[in-house]
């Protein structure tokens, strides 16, 4: 029997051992999800979700200390970050709920012309059928909430496979769930290898799937899904944001530290490429730079950290060669740099990198954030918009016509003014463009996604 090891990644203390689902699990788990789809195509009814999901709200609730301690320990997350994500699942959860009662059709209209007269025409909307969730390591709790408590909601089965850094979490919510109610088959929780979650995305059976992480592997299973698989892809991207010289620095400061460092930067949408008009920089970069040295990075567990650990030690050393890249490659090392220990990195900012390097043109996903001076403004969006990525963007001024004219040429899926690239709530229609993903989340289009239309046409000469 294989065994996964789940440790902290601020101290490397083992947490819990979990047994491996095997190729047979994966193949059990798919036979006990399409029989049960098989003869209940219509899912549970929608009272008895909305019964469920209002259950799981009070236990959600009633285990709030306990959700908050699993999720740091095996994420690393801050507490005072890890609470409000285990407040938000509680409000995604109260958003499936709400969700559920407006999934419906709608009449088509007949009689437009002569040979549609005497029929009655509607849509009507069912589960979409066997789902596959598989999740990333950042948000334990709030993910499996946007992949799976959506799919309760729209009715379907779900097999759902969790970060094997952060498996506890998912454990822990579906345990909730079907304590609630929710029949056994309905989710099930798959701990397994990436080889296996291949073969488990890319089963016929399967007509949706939800995949949150790396873009590699995204557009890697996106390849060869089954024909007729619907899929949504959620990646990262490089966040860039662009500070005009009319702003006023000292209310920005906070903002971008926050979406820079917040998770360590292991956030799809982090604060990564900040372009700053020439005659600012040097005030910004002096305020940004004192704010940073401030942050209070270490132990999850204590209520004053500000920055936690890396997800694990290879991250650590992986960031730490990029910067040290950077640097000799013409990035001015404005504060940070260093390996604070085996897991947590200092918080890092870097000014005018190299375009080559690699901190300038991928994904960082660690507590580095670049600044790069710009005269014209016009270029700084030609090089936004010739990245292969295009998620969340943001732009900082006091100027509404430079504002609205930046954020229309932008190629990003939403840009925030005067606030951070991470901003996002869940009720928003959230997700990335070209590599950096495809469909939409977010609770309410999550859902939609999860439900497929039939048309009924009704004849009748009484009509």
């Amino acid at each position: 029997m294989e065994v996964l090891k789940v440790y902290s990644p601020f101290d490397l203390v083992l947490i819990k051992e979990l047994k491996l689902a095997n190729e047979n699990d994966v193949e059990l788990a798919l036979r006990k999800a399409y029989n049960l789809y098989s003869v209940k195509r219509e899912g549970l009814p929608a009272y008895q979700r909305i019964e469920i999901l209002e259950k799981t709200v009070k236990l959600i609730e009633a285990n709030f200390d306990s959700l908050i301690n699993t999720a740091i320990l095996e994420g690393g997350k801050p507490y005072n970050d890890s609470k409000v994500e285990v407040l938000r699942a509680i409000n995604g959860v109260k958003l499936a709920i709400q969700a559920i009662g407006g999934i419906h059709g709608e009449e088509v209209p007949m009689g437009l012309t002569a040979s549609s007269s005497n029929r009655l025409a509607f849509t009507t909307k069912e589960p979409i059928g066997i789902v596959v969730a598989i999740s990333a390591f950042n948000h334990p709790i709030n993910l499996i909430v946007h992949q799976v408590a959506t799919a309760v909601a729209a009715g379907c089965p779900v097999i759902v496979k969790p970060a094997l850094t952060t498996p506890l979490s998912c454990i822990a919510f579906v345990s909730l769930l079907k304590e609630a109610g929710l029949p056994e088959d309905w989710c099930q929780v798959l701990i397994c290898s990436d080889e296996n979650a291949e073969i488990l995305a890319t089963d016929s059976r399967v007509n949706y799937l939800t995949f949150i992480g790396s873009s590699k592997v995204g557009w890697h299973l996106r390849s060869k899904i089954a024909n007729g698989t619907r899929c949504a892809m959620e990646h990262g991207g490089v966040a860039p944001v662009i500070i005009d010289e009319n702003v006023q620095i000292e209310k920005l400061i906070q903002p971008l530290i926050k979406g820079s460092f917040y998770h360590a930067g292991q956030v799809c949408v982090s604060v990564q490429k900040v372009f700053v008009h020439h005659t600012i920089i040097k005030e910004l970069s002096e305020q940004l730079v004192k704010k940073a040295k401030g942050l209070i990075v270490g132990n999850p567990l204590k209520e004053q950290t500000e920055v936690g650990p890396l997800i694990l030690p290879k991250e650590v050393d992986r960031i730490e060669e990029w910067v040290k890249e950077a640097i000799s490659e013409g990035a001015q090392l404005l504060c940070g740099g260093n390996k604070i220990s085996e897991t947590c990195f200092e918080p890092t900012i870097l000014l005018n990198p190299s375009k080559k390097s690699k901190v300038s043109n991928q994904e960082i996903f660690g507590p580095v954030v670049c600044l790069y001076t710009y005269d014209n403004i016009d270029s700084v969006v030609e090089e936004i918009n010739n990245s292969p990525f295009a998620f969340q963007a943001s732009i900082f001024s006091n100027d509404v016509n430079f504002i609205l004219s930046k954020a229309k040429k932008i190629n990003a899926s939403a840009v925030m003014i005067n606030d951070h690239t991470a901003f996002r709530v869940d009720w928003m229609p959230f997700g990335g463009r070209d590599q950096s993903g495809i469909g939409v989340g977010g609770i309410q289009h999550t859902i939609n996604e999860m439900t497929k239309e039939k048309l009924i046409v009704f004849k009748s000469d009484e009509l």
